[in-house]
């Protein structure tokens, strides 16, 4: 029996994680997030009618729905406090026990505010078509003081006066940085260190061993879902470098990203919409036009309601992209897909599938490296027969229409991966199960 499940987006994000995290979570009795920031979005529709309820997830994994469930923030992921106490304020207000059971590891990197200006000030003065659409929220610079071995981490709070020196040296170089060569203003040293310390004052409860806690859990044969962030193609390795994230986001950054060995990771889910979207630059070769009002783009856009969850930009549109799902599979070794969004593409009276791409007049039936092969990349495309009938709630997989089961079909076939879950709305219930990732 399977006890421990790694659920990865396998596209540029977006996929519909979050649903599926807290689907499984009837399963499970621990959710670990491992990777990425507040940068990560996360939409969960709990109930029906009048009672349905949406929350919206940045860094609280999205088990802490269900009561029963401890939720753990990793070591690989980097920390804004202030988001996180006000997350956890917005839950607390909804009758949600979080403190109880949300637990931070002491080795989380912290964001901090020359983050977050650094991180705006770079962007703000790059030419448009080399900006990486940044949600400037302090991520990637959080996540380069980590590799510069520079970072204060959760557990620098537990000891002021060295916090205060570290603070120091580190405020030196970032705001030489931030006047001399991006010609913006510094950061006050007194007021980023005064409000560390009232940060320490609401992480201090919360914060444990992570690993040595999930190890615990292991041992005693409870299961665990580790959640990524972001998309496998967004990987800052594997990704359409330099359009990518700062994080791996890969299912092997679950064992670096929660301190537990990879035997501990027995089913990788591979999280995949019935499309394709990206939001922010970088290549996207099986691409649509959103804005013209009779192409499928503007279709999947506008009924996918194609928004980022954190900056509320629009998502880009594009034909299912079975060559980069070909990549994505390999990079993370995926076990089984779960499929989300079929509903939007109901009502489209015909299909198409980019099964590779060309490449300088090379066939490529894998997505390249790098985001300038991909750029050049020509999509080679298959046409597949739409369907009009609604598959929008359908929770039996013979209830789906003819055209709808030989899509999907040809999508597992495509990718070389079974698909053993089908999401056909937000709500929990409205999911069609073909193997469970736990069983």
């Amino acid at each position: 029996m399977t006890k421990n499940v790694v659920v990865i987006g396998t596209q540029w994000g977006d996929e519909g994680k979050g649903k599926i995290v807290d689907w499984l979570t009837n399963h499970a009795d621990a959710v670990v997030r491992f990777q990425g920031g507040h940068n990560a979005g996360h939409t969960l529709v709990i109930g029906q009618g009048s009672s349905q309820k949406e929350y919206k997830l940045n860094l609280v994994p999205s088990g802490i729905i269900r009561a029963q469930i401890k939720c753990f923030i990793g070591n690989g992921v980097v920390l804004d406090i202030n988001h996180l106490e006000n997350e956890v304020t917005n839950l607390e207000k909804d009758g949600i026990d979080v403190k109880n059971r949300l637990f931070v590891s002491y080795g989380c990197p912290l964001i901090l505010n020359y983050h977050i200006l650094l991180d705006q000030a770079r962007e703000a003065i790059k030419d448009e078509d080399k900006k990486i659409g940044t949600t400037g929220k302090g991520i990637g610079p959080a996540y380069e003081d980590k590799v510069a071995r520079r970072s204060l981490k959760v557990y620098d709070l537990l000891n002021p006066v060295k916090l205060s020196d570290k603070l120091k040296d580190i405020l030196d170089f970032h705001n030489f940085v931030l006047q001399n060569y991006l010609k913006t203003k510094p950061v006050d040293f007194t007021k980023q260190l005064d409000e560390i310390y009232a940060q320490a004052e609401f992480i201090k409860p919360i914060v444990c061993d992570v690993s040595d806690q999930l190890h615990k859990l292991n041992s005693e044969g409870k299961k665990i879902l580790f959640e990524g962030a972001q998309g496998a193609l967004l990987d800052v390795d594997h990704g359409t470098y330099p359009f990518v994230t700062s994080s791996n986001c890969v299912a092997g950054q679950a064992s670096a990203g929660s301190g537990v060995g990879p035997q501990m990771l027995d089913y990788i889910l591979g999280i995949t919409k019935a499309y394709t979207t990206r939001v922010g630059g970088g290549p996207f070769p099986s691409e649509l036009d959103i804005e013209q009002t009779s192409s499928p783009g503007s279709h999947m856009s506008i009924k996918g309601k194609e928004f980022g969850t954190v900056t509320q930009r629009k998502r880009r549109c594009g034909w299912f992209d079975a060559a980069a799902l070909k990549r994505s599979a390999m990079i993370n070794g995926l076990s089984g897909l779960c499929i989300t969004k079929l509903d939007v593409l109901d009502g489209i009276d015909s299909l198409k599938i980019c099964i590779g791409y060309t490449l300088n007049g090379v066939h490529h039936d894998l997505l390249p490296l790098g985001s300038e092969q991909v750029a050049d990349c020509d999509p080679i495309l298959i046409d597949m027969p739409g369907w009009h009938e609604s598959t929008f709630g359908v929770k039996d997989w013979n209830k789906l229409p003819d055209n709808a089961q030989s899509y999907l079909l040809k999508l597992q076939d495509l990718c070389g991966v079974p698909i053993h879950i089908v999401s056909t709305g937000p709500e929990r219930d409205e999911t069609i199960l073909l193997k469970h990732p736990f069983e």
